[in-house]
């Protein structure tokens, strides 16, 4: 009579991925982040591999965790792993639907900058499809599921132009600006996500800075909105209010730009296939 011993049970691989978020990214929290779960799932993922190992992987302390011995010298060789599948499954995305397209920006860069630019590749390129998704900061592309990245970085990739800010307004409520000073009589519109702009546009606009005072928004593209509506000024980042300044619906009240020490940036994991749809992509936007 054969003998048929149990398999031996396999460790589970969304715990395998919790591991190795949390040792390379420093903490249960930024994997959850990376991952899109909560900090709770990835410690139950965590204490379920080391109950399975019969070992700690993580040393816990009162400023967070540290991977013990055992843990720091598997991490690498998970990392190596998950990215190399992360690059598989990718290029099986990209081989499944050829024509298909996933871009990650900002909310204020989709919104202002790359949504106007899609129907023009549309009439390009009409075979191609582009998704969209808005996010707060760049993803990890050797992880996520995108074949472009598309925000404001100092470095990587290539450079769509300077990121250069100013006030702007609509034509009336400028007719009352002369000079920096008289930013006092008026709402000027914050963001919180580039909450600093005012701050450093102001410091060279008049020595000293320039107390600025009006409501924040979350977006900025709201705050945009609410420029053109005429409820104040708001800091205009070149790229973004461009077409808003060609059609005249906003103007710049004062002669004087600050270029910030970024650009808008275009960049993926891997290299486009020639005249594929992430390459036709790509060259548009270049050329746009």
């Amino acid at each position: 009579m054969a003998v048929a011993p149990p398999r031996p049970k396999d460790l589970a691989l969304n715990a395998l991925r919790a591991f190795e978020a949390a040792a390379r990214l420093g903490g249960f929290a930024a994997a959850a982040v990376e991952l899109g779960v909560s900090p709770g799932a990835i410690t139950s993922h965590i204490k379920a591999l080391e109950a399975a190992l019969g070992a700690p992987l993580f040393v816990r302390t009162p400023r967070g965790v540290v991977p013990t011995p055992l843990g720091a010298r598997a991490a690498s060789g998970f990392t190596d792993a998950f990215d190399g599948l992360a690059q598989a499954v990718q290029a099986l995305r990209a081989d499944a639907a050829p024509q298909v397209v996933h871009i990650a920006t900002l909310p204020a860069i989709a919104q202002l900058w790359l949504s106007p630019r899609l129907p023009g590749l549309r009439v390009v390129a009409p075979e191609i499809s582009v998704s969209i998704t808005a996010l707060e900061a760049p993803p990890n592309l050797k992880r996520a599921p995108y074949d472009l990245c598309l925000f404001y970085a100092d470095k990587g990739g290539a450079s769509l132009c300077d990121d250069v800010i100013f006030p702007v307004c609509t034509p009336g409520v400028a007719a009352a600006l002369r000079h920096p000073a008289d930013l006092a009589t008026v709402p000027c519109l914050g963001d919180s996500a580039w909450g600093e702009d005012w701050a450093i546009w102001s410091a060279v606009a008049m020595p000293g800075g320039l107390p600025v005072r009006g409501p924040v928004y979350s977006l900025y593209a709201l705050a945009v909105e609410e420029a053109l509506n005429g409820a104040g000024v708001a800091i205009g980042h070149e790229a973004l209010v461009a077409r808003h300044l060609t059609s005249g619906a906003l103007v710049a009240p004062f002669d004087l730009a600050v270029t910030l020490p970024r650009a808008l940036r275009l960049w993926s994991a891997r290299p486009a296939r020639p005249r594929g749809a992430v390459d036709r992509v790509v060259q548009f936007l270049r050329g746009r």
